[in-house]
């Protein structure tokens, strides 16, 4: 029997979040592998909102729809402005 006098604690470790260009490498990847046009897959994905675009292979599907589409064109935009600007 549990002592009623005492608080128990109940703690939830929540897992790390992951970050846009993380998520990105990880769906471009199995795209690449289950033989897609990564570019056209995202592309499509990032105009439509439909998640079928993009493969459920190595759960990218789940991964890709815990990212805010404006994130994900955030990111490319900051990667393609960070390489135009370093040439």
């Amino acid at each position: 029997m549990q002592n009623l006098n005492n608080t128990q604690y109940f703690k939830v470790t929540k897992e790390p979040e992951m970050q846009v260009e993380d998520v990105l490498a990880i769906v471009y990847e199995a795209l690449t592998e289950k033989g897609y046009n990564p570019v056209n897959q995202i592309v499509g994905y990032v105009m439509s909102g439909d998640p079928t675009y993009i493969t459920s292979h190595n759960n990218a599907r789940s991964l890709i729809m815990k990212v805010e589409r404006d994130e994900i064109v955030e990111e490319i935009f900051k990667e393609y402005i960070k390489t135009k600007l370093s040439k």
